[in-house]
């Protein structure tokens, strides 16, 4: 059998993202990038930061090949953004 990997469960953890900025960074309308949410068109994958970054989040959101990607606190204030 393989060496077996640690891992550290935690409780879940709700930070709320203003979705202008998302929709800015994917070039969509807000009503637009709403509607793809709602219709499960976006994704999404959020990260946790540790040592440092140890209170931020980033996550990143794709649709149609761009992808929006944010820093923010636990309060979803942002700390940096990105597109692609």
């Amino acid at each position: 059998m393989g060496k077996s990997i640690p891992l550290q469960i935690v409780p879940s953890t709700f930070v709320e993202i203003d979705g202008a900025l998302v929709a800015r960074d994917l070039d969509l309308p807000l009503q637009d990038f709403r509607q793809l949410m709602q219709d499960g068109k976006v994704t999404v994958l959020c990260e946790r930061g540790t040592g440092e970054d140890a209170g931020l989040y980033r996550a990143s959101f794709y649709y149609k090949g761009k992808r929006a990607r944010l820093v923010v606190d636990a309060e979803g204030q942002p700390r940096s953004s990105a597109a692609t």
